[in-house]
C-alpha cells in the first residue's frame, strides 16, 4: 500500500467535517470555493544491514570474498616470512665474516631489496585485484537491486525509496519499512552463477 506524507487528507478530513456539520450552506457555496488539489509525495525506506544480510547474493559473494581475502594474507604472510628469513641469514652470515668480497655482500644486499620489491608489487597486485572483484559485485549486486525495483514500483508507484544506513534517517515510521518485501523480492528471483557455486562448494569441501 502506498503512504502518503501530504496535507491533502488534513484538508480534506476538515472539509469533510464542515459538509457533515452544515450540508446546505456547503450547497450554497460550494460553486465558489476552489478545489484542493490531492497532491503527496509517496515514500518508502530499506534497512541496508538487513539488506546485505540477507539478500542471498550478497551472503554468497561474501563468502567468496572472505576466502580470496583470507588467501591474499596468507600468500603475503608465507612471502614476508621467506624474505624474513632470506635477510636474517644474510645478516648473519655478514656478522659472521662469511662474505669474502665486498661485492658478494652488495649482490647479496640487491637480492633482499629484489624481493621486497616483488613483495610490494604482489601486495599491490592482489590488493588491486581484490578491490576490482569488490566494485564488480558490487556493481551487479546494485544492478539487480535496481532492476527489481523498477518491476516492484510498477504496481508500488513509491515516488522515493531511500536506503536506511545507520543514523541517515534521525526518523523513519517503520510502517514505511519495505525491506522484508525487497529482501523477499529479491530471493526469489537470484540464481546463483555456475562459476559461484563451484567456489562455494570448493570452500565448504576445504572446511570439511
Amino acid at each position: 500500500m502506498k503512504k502518503y506524507f501530504t496535507y491533502a487528507a488534513l484538508i480534506a478530513a476538515t472539509m469533510l467535517a464542515a459538509a457533515c456539520g452544515n450540508k446546505n450552506e456547503e450547497e450554497a457555496t460550494s460553486e465558489n470555493v476552489p478545489e484542493e488539489p490531492t497532491t503527496g509525495i509517496s515514500i518508502a525506506y530499506v534497512e541496508l544491514d538487513t539488506l546485505m544480510s540477507q539478500y542471498q547474493l550478497y551472503k554468497d559473494y561474501s563468502e567468496v570474498l572472505t576466502r580470496k581475502g583470507n588467501n591474499i594474507q596468507k600468500t603475503l604472510a608465507q612471502k614476508q616470512r621467506t624474505l624474513g628469513s632470506h635477510a636474517a641469514a644474510v645478516q648473519k652470515k655478514y656478522e659472521s665474516n662469511g662474505f669474502t668480497t665486498r661485492d658478494e655482500v652488495e649482490r647479496a644486499q640487491a637480492s633482499i631489496e629484489k624481493e621486497q620489491r616483488d613483495l610490494a608489487e604482489l601486495a599491490d597486485r592482489l590488493q588491486n585485484d581484490f578491490a576490482m572483484e569488490q566494485a564488480r559485485i558490487n556493481e551487479e549486486a546494485r544492478d539487480s537491486i535496481q532492476s527489481f525495483l523498477r518491476r516492484y514500483n510498477k504496481t508500488k508507484k513509491y515516488d522515493y525509496v531511500l536506503v536506511k544506513a545507520g543514523d541517515n534517517l534521525l526518523i523513519a515510521n517503520p510502517k514505511y519499512n519495505i525491506t522484508n518485501d525487497i529482501v523477499k523480492g529479491l530471493n526469489k528471483r537470484y540464481k546463483i552463477k555456475p562459476e559461484v557455486a563451484e567456489q562455494i562448494k570448493s570452500i565448504k569441501e576445504s572446511e570439511d
